[in-house]
């Protein structure tokens, strides 16, 4: 049964063997679009954008990932337990590493979006597998390759430097913000603000949060 809006409501009858999927778009006429290709597919259960949590997967369909849309996707990740495939047209270098971090596992570019596509990787995200695109997959590559081994000429340091999450933390730390404004800027709670923090510190032997931000500009990471 279809809500007014088009989508499937939680708890209908049949969608057992179905995968939930709430669809968000800044664009009504886009999200209606996805929605419209979607419909067709048994084995997706269409659901309000609300409904995002655990079990279901959110497809987030923008044109590129500004801040706004970052914050977004850790929220329904991480603080509503989705999956999560991403839909856009570009990414930059600087924001891949970010998403796959924040827990993006399915991304799919927005040309190439037709419905089959968008299924498969709905499917794979709901798995909890990878679906990257080929040219996706080799900058994701480059670049941890490239961590490594800028790691490598730094002895004490691990082969996975800072994470994207630290230098998040870090770089909002450099701006002034306190625990609780970082968290908020980053859709984290302040406990994990911390532990972010004293992972860090205490995996690199850096004394507090000054020397961490120092460590991290003279080593280029912000």
């Amino acid at each position: 049964m279809l809500s007014s809006s088009g989508t499937t409501r939680p708890g209908t009858a049949g969608s057992a063997d179905r995968t939930p999927v709430a669809v968000h778009a800044t664009d009504p006429i886009l999200r209606e679009g996805v929605l419209s290709q979607l419909r067709r597919y048994p084995e997706v259960d269409l659901r309000e954008e609300a409904a995002a949590g655990p079990g279901t997967v959110a497809l987030l369909v923008d044109d590129t990932l500004d801040e706004t849309a970052l914050a977004r996707l850790r929220r329904l990740v991480r603080g509503e337990g989705a999956r999560a495939v991403l839909v856009v047209s570009s990414l930059r270098e600087a924001g891949l590493l970010d998403v796959i971090e924040c827990g993006v596992g399915a991304i799919v570019w927005r040309h190439e979006a037709t419905a089959h596509r968008l299924v498969q990787a709905v499917l794979a995200a709901a798995r909890g597998d990878g679906d990257l695109p080929a040219d996706l997959l080799g900058r994701l590559i480059d670049q941890v390759g490239t961590l490594h081994r800028n790691a490598a000429g730094h002895p004490g340091v691990p082969v996975s430097g800072l994470t994207a999450r630290e230098v998040d933390v870090l770089r909002l730390v450099a701006e002034g913000l306190d625990t609780g404004e970082i968290a908020g800027k980053l859709s984290y709670s302040e406990r994990t603000v911390k532990n972010v923090i004293h992972g860090l510190t205490t995996r690199l032997h850096l004394r507090n949060r000054a020397h961490a931000v120092a460590y991290a500009l003279r080593e280029g990471y912000i």
